[in-house]
């Protein structure tokens, strides 16, 4: 019987492709919420939602009409493919739709970047191949405190201080995340573009009843042409590109080092402030950026093995430097 949490492929740490690929990833869903700015301003947030995942399963579908050699999906992978959709869209953005309407984005973001905590241990009680180990834990702990120092103290300081059913909201989002990520391991071996339409799909379907209840959109006004724009980039570019990459990183990387990318949005969301709208990077942000990179280093593993390769590298050339110079040393002294 196949494990219903994916085969037992080990995951210790991302190659170089993989990494390019989670910053490319950061990179899309960090614009998100620029798109979403613009967005939600004249929209209501699940008429937003529900635009997003609606348009993206659209593209998806007739994408997948017209590539060769698609292979029909079984009916029982679509129960799946909605239990997929309900842990990594409905759920997290109807919760984080709702948490932001009462505390601060600073904070909610916060609360977003502990997806990786939950997963880490999530994913060391519910697998084999993927637990918890000294050096994972404590780049996750130096990922999340970089987080909280890129955001900024002030935010930190809001933490318990707002809205308490905001604040649980935005963490029940991580923690459904967390679950998508490791529920997600079943889909590998399909391709990322079939898994990334059939959640999508699925979740548009889920999300219509829900915006017609609560936003009532056949009453709203027509947007304009900047939230058209604003709407085709966060489908095409946060759904559509971002979730045929979020299914290749879990199927080779594992959800533990997928969802490593919450701590890599705010750096994204930073840097586009920084380029596009010129805003300052204080000594905070920098440091923060540093904690994360520290983190991400000590989860990857590499930059440690290299280091005690050097070490014994090291010892193992000054012993035997040691013994070789012994008979000369003891020739000159005769």
């Amino acid at each position: 019987m196949t494990d219903p949490r994916g085969p037992l492929v080990p995951h210790p740490r991302m190659n170089r492709t993989e990494w390019i690929l989670l910053a490319a990833l950061a990179a899309l869903w960090g614009s998100s919420f620029y798109f979403f700015k613009i967005l939600v301003a004249t929209l209501p947030p699940f008429t937003v939602v529900l635009g997003r995942v609606g348009l993206a399963a659209l593209v998806l579908n007739l994408w997948c009409a017209v590539r060769p050699g698609r292979a029909p999906v079984p009916a029982r992978t679509w129960g799946a493919f909605a239990i997929m959709g309900l842990l990594n869209n409905v759920i997290p953005y109807t919760l984080i739709a709702f948490g932001e309407t009462r505390i601060a984005s600073g904070v909610a973001s916060i609360l977003n970047a502990t997806t990786p905590v939950f997963t880490v241990f999530v994913a060391h009680l519910l697998t084999t191949n993927e637990t918890l180990t000294p050096a994972k834990a404590a780049g996750v702990a130096l990922g999340f405190l970089g987080v909280t120092v890129l955001i900024g103290a002030d935010a930190f300081a809001g933490l318990g201080r707002g809205d308490v059913i905001g604040e649980l909201a935005c963490l029940i989002a991580a923690l459904s995340y967390a679950f998508a990520g490791l529920y997600g391991r079943r889909f590998r071996g399909m391709s990322p573009v079939t898994v990334a339409t059939g959640q999508i799909t699925a979740s548009a379907v889920m999300l219509i009843p829900l915006a017609a209840i609560v936003d009532r959109p056949w009453t709203l006004s027509m947007p304009g042409a900047s939230a058209w724009a604003a709407l085709a980039g966060l489908a095409l570019l946060g759904t559509v590109l971002a979730y045929i990459l979020y299914f290749r990183i879990l199927a080779t990387a594992g959800a533990t080092n997928l969802l490593l990318v919450t701590f890599l949005l705010p750096v994204t969301a930073l840097l586009l402030g920084w380029l596009a709208l010129g805003e300052t990077l204080g000594s905070h942000a920098f440091a923060g950026m540093a904690m994360i990179g520290l983190g991400l280093a000590c989860i990857d593993g590499r930059a440690l093995t290299l280091c005690r390769r050097r070490d014994r590298g090291h010892v193992a050339t000054g012993g035997k430097s040691s013994r070789t110079m012994s008979p000369t040393s003891s020739s000159a002294a005769g």
